[in-house]
């Protein structure tokens, strides 16, 4: 065996290119290919490059009062809270905001003036979105508790012209919406008063100042927090400046917004030592919560963290196991039952994902899911790392996305805002989902739990044939998750020739959809 082990590139490195010119000769690696970068992705990366902040520079004709005042008073007060005697207290406003980063003077230039992290952070709304400033510029909070699938939104947080509308005030504001449910154990503190907060509660600070700081605010989509009954979701635009493996790791830090990464820590939110998603996942820990899982989608570049608060042992799939296997599990290991636990929870899972689990090597557990395939429980899609897996449909009785387990993403009333069922009035805007011909191909597979595989592969191949379909349509005109039969079956018959994608140098384009080989031409 040769292996071939390429790193990914570190944020000095990036953009890797061909050619001499890196706006039209970068690509990147996704899955199941290499695709060609946009300009403007090329261009994100060549300013992650730079050893000066993002947050840093220093923006012209903007002055003091373009800041909210109020928002800086409460500022000062959180601040002498935490450290009545610090030295900077005993500045006036625009000397603390130069102790913090938020107004700046460059030395070469002699210039000086509000910096980007100053404005974002103390901000009005309207300066903050000046097209001189941060246009792109965007906070959104969605509480999504009902089981009412008539309400959207329980609650909302979004830039109306109501409120300030800077980092300061949304952070104040959602972290109280996000502590509002959670238990606190009465317990004393080394100075004889109770702590009103738990490991949990720093571990949801954590993760929200994180996606405040890490964000690149030039981006798409804006910073998002959504609050569901079993989870928390936190999205902010940009990609990691540290691979997966790094932030795993821990010890390491690299902020892409120093100055707002200072003023968090000055109020008690964020750590600077690289500590931060271990923080994260002590607080999971001590619930006995399923770890956190982080998502990077592409075009546009986005990071996402999920924080389950579900049992990494649910009940009902422990059950699931003892029905199928016999009381003892059919004498799996801890690590075993984990592995099928999470394919089952969370639809499929990964050597990447068990790697947060576990602290056996990478290899150890391929080997482990591949023996595992081999007994006839799981069942294998994709290959090399990108290869996931599943549960076996011939030993496991819900395996195919049908499941009705609420821990399940794709099936859980409350899905996440890309889900291709989040909104209803999709299905009467698309002309293709009440088509007469499709929806009898399809008959069986809405009507039915369980298909057997090659049934619905067959399905598929039918409704593509003369046409292009996204996954999305073929996902709900066979009444299942559309994600999950892109994952489980699209990209199998991609692979095996039987269908044609309409961007194949591109599988992650949002116009991506499928025809069947033969009407390709």
């Amino acid at each position: 065996v040769l292996l071939v082990k390429v790193p990914r590139a570190a944020r000095r490195e990036r953009p890797v290119y061909v050619g001499q010119n890196p706006l039209d000769g970068t690509y990147r690696r996704n899955y199941e290919g290499d695709y060609k970068c946009r300009r403007e992705e090329v261009g994100r990366m060549l300013a992650d490059q730079s050893e000066q902040p993002a947050d840093s520079i220093i923006l012209q004709h903007f002055t003091m009062d373009d800041l909210d005042a109020q928002s800086i008073a409460q500022y000062r007060n959180r601040f002498a809270s935490r450290s009545s005697d610090h030295p900077w207290l005993a500045e006036d406003d625009k000397g603390l905001l130069m102790k913090l980063g938020g107004w700046r003077q460059d030395r070469a230039s002699g210039a000086d003036g509000l910096t980007v992290a100053g404005l974002m952070m103390f901000g009005t709304e309207g300066a903050i979105r000046d097209p001189h400033g941060i246009p792109q510029y965007n906070v959104d909070y969605r509480e999504r508790l009902s089981e009412d699938p008539e309400v959207r939104w329980t609650d909302r947080l979004t830039l109306d012209g109501t409120w300030a509308g800077n980092l300061f005030q949304f952070y104040q504001k959602v972290i109280t919406r996000l502590f509002a449910d959670l238990k606190v154990p009465f317990q004393m503190g080394p100075d004889l008063f109770r702590k009103d907060e738990t490991i949990v509660h720093e571990a949801i600070r954590e993760a929200l100042v994180n996606a405040l700081i890490h964000a690149d605010f030039h981006g798409q989509g804006g910073v998002i927090i959504e609050k569901y009954r079993d989870r928390f979701e936190m999205s902010n635009p940009g990609t990691l400046l540290l691979s997966i493996d790094q932030m795993l790791q821990g010890g390491v830090s690299e902020c892409r917004n120093k100055s707002l990464q200072l003023m968090f820590q000055q109020i008690g939110g964020g750590e600077k030592a690289g500590s931060g998603i271990d923080k994260i996942r002590q607080g999971w820990a001590s619930q006995k919560w399923r770890w956190p899982i982080i998502h990077q989608p592409t075009r546009p570049d986005r990071v996402k963290l999920v924080l389950p608060m579900v049992s990494l042992l649910p009940e009902e799939s422990v059950e699931m196991l003892k029905a199928v296997l016999g009381e003892n599990i059919g004498g799996l290991s801890g690590e075993e039952i984990q592995a099928l636990v999470t394919a089952h929870v969370e639809g499929c899972v990964t050597n990447l994902r068990l790697q947060q689990f576990s602290r056996q090597h990478t290899a150890d557990l391929t080997k482990m899911l591949q023996d595992l395939c081999s007994r006839g429980l799981l069942e294998k899609d994709g290959y090399g790392r990108w290869a996931s897996y599943r549960l076996s449909p011939q030993r496991f009785p819900v395996s195919d996305g049908s499941s009705s387990s609420p821990h399940i993403e794709g099936s859980s009333p409350h899905r996440a805002a890309d889900s291709s069922h989040s909104d209803p009035e999709d299905a009467q805007d698309d002309p293709i989902l009440s088509d007469p011909d499709l929806l009898k191909v399809t008959e069986a597979s809405r009507t039915k739990s369980r298909l057997k595989p090659e049934e619905t592969e067959q399905m598929i191949e039918e409704l593509c044939r003369g046409r292009f379909l996204n996954f999305r349509q073929i996902g709900i005109l066979l009444g299942r998750d559309p994600r999950n039969t892109r994952d489980r079956f699209l990209s199998k018959l991609v692979q095996e020739g039987r269908l044609t994608a309409r961007y194949p140098d591109e599988p992650t384009h949002p116009s991506q959809a499928y025809t069947t080989t033969e009407e390709a031409e």
